[in-house]
């Protein structure tokens, strides 16, 4: 491989100056972190990989992040290095670590109580915000997104006595099995590393690609599938993507034709705004999904649904507890953070700060770009940015070719986060919160600049 050889993976990268990069940038992670190291080889003895979570091992670092405090939008790892935490646990901290609404509701709520089974006024007071917002008017509570998805799939089937649901080409939907889909050249199948669980996802699952009118119509068409469960805009897989002007507006005219539920997922794209995509691009969804950033940090999740949605499901409910809900789903620990996280920081004032920063990363990262003329793109949602290796922004997830610059994004990663700045370990987003500084971007700007200039071809 010679240094003037085109990157087809990354375009513009000299595939020398990587390997070097990416080398260097590696001994200095470990060499730097000797307590990280010592408690990854304990941690080997008790959990999958050596990390608590399975897909932790698919982060950059070649030795994880050990975090000993996370505080505003800062960690701290246990070697004592500290970050610009862009990262945010994908939303789950979107509000910051710690915020203080957040921690004085929960520090009042333990005193009276983490979970009861039996209602409280949280519970009226979050539902009805949530109404407010989103339109929808009745609400369940759940502890993830997952089972948010999973729920309200399941209440599409019993709406609609029909077994299929649609998903979008590499969305991502949580551990629900009916959504790990994907198209190939011979059809739909599970992605690599997805058991099917004894869902036969050829059976159960349709998936077109975003944007794809005429597919999606051909899908509906046989009217056999309960519900189309998508993202507003498309937010995995290292690009933000955008729906095309009318698309949603044709997505809801063909669910109402072929008597298809629509189900909106809000958990990622919630740094729209104070209501999301929902509310953002006006849209009337049956029903509406939502974890991760609900509860500051609090493990939660609701769906929300329309009076005939919630009627159908009053009905099934009746009796039993038709697989929905858990224990922990609602608890008050939970909901008074959900009322501190709507009430006090889900406003205006916020995501007009969220916006200001958003706006200036991704003029940083497009400014180097334009000055390197790599053709890459810049691409963002409000408090969320999200660079890739294609000249223009993708209109659907199959343009981004799998793994497609992984070897620059751990690079560009493990640059930034030997320096102070740590982005997503899933995909190199960024995002923002009320507790991030306008030096922390200042900072990412210079050394997005740095390492750029360090891996273009010359």
């Amino acid at each position: 491989m010679t240094e003037d050889r085109p990157d087809p993976v990354a375009p513009g990268v000299d595939h020398r100056r990587l390997a070097d990069l990416l080398a260097r940038e590696r001994a200095a992670w470990v060499d730097a972190r000797p307590r990280a190291r010592a408690l990854h080889e304990r941690a080997r003895a008790s959990q999958l990989h050596g990390t608590p979570q399975h897909w932790i091992k698919q982060f950059p670092p070649p030795v994880p992040l050990v975090v000993d405090r996370a505080h505003g939008a800062r960690l701290r790892d246990t070697d004592g290095h500290e970050y610009a935490d862009f990262g945010l646990a994908g939303t789950a901290a979107l509000w910051g670590h710690g915020h203080p609404a957040v921690v004085a509701a929960l520090r009042d709520q333990l005193d009276r109580g983490a979970v009861t089974l039996w209602p409280h006024e949280d519970h009226v007071w979050v539902t009805e915000e949530l109404h407010r917002r989103f339109g929808l008017p009745f609400w369940q509570f759940t502890v993830s997104a997952s089972d948010a998805n999973r729920f309200a799939l399941l209440l599409a089937r019993v709406v609609t006595g029909r077994r299929r649901v649609l998903v979008f080409h590499r969305a991502y939907h949580g551990s629900v099995e009916q959504t790990c889909a994907v198209l190939t050249p011979f059809g739909v199948a599970a992605p690599p590393g997805v058991e099917p669980n004894g869902v036969d996802v050829r059976e159960t699952t349709k998936v077109v690609e975003f944007n794809d009118l005429p597919a999606l119509e051909r899908a509906l068409e046989p009217r056999d599938v309960a519900a189309v469960l998508t993202e507003p805009v498309m937010t995995n897989g290292g690009a933000v993507i955008h729906p095309d002007p009318g698309f949603h507006a044709a997505l809801r005219d063909l669910t109402h034709r072929t008597g298809t539920l629509l189900v909106v997922d809000e958990t990622q794209t919630i740094p729209a705004g104070p209501a999301g995509c929902t509310g953002a691009l006006g849209l009337s969804p049956d029903l509406v999904t939502m974890g991760k950033w609900l509860a500051g940090g609090v493990p939660a999740g609701a769906y929300g649904m329309t009076e005939p949605v919630a009627a159908v499901a009053a009905r099934y409910t009746a009796s039993g507890d038709g697989g929905l809900g858990s224990t922990l789903a609602g608890g008050a620990l939970a909901v008074r953070a959900m009322r501190a996280v709507l009430g006090e920081v889900m406003t205006e004032p916020t995501y007009a700060h969220l916006d200001r920063l958003a706006a200036h990363y991704a003029g940083d990262v497009a400014a180097v770009i334009e000055h390197h003329g790599l053709p890459w793109h810049v691409g963002r949602l409000g408090g969320r940015v999200s660079y890739a290796f294609t000249p223009e922004p993708p209109r659907a997830a199959g343009a981004l070719r799998p793994g497609a610059g992984s070897a620059v994004r751990q690079a560009l990663w493990l640059y930034l986060a030997n320096r102070g700045v740590v982005l997503s370990g899933m995909n190199g987003a960024a995002l923002f919160s009320p507790l991030t500084e306008e030096t922390d971007v200042d900072l990412h700007g210079e050394l997005f600049g740095s390492v750029v200039a360090e891996l273009v071809a010359r």
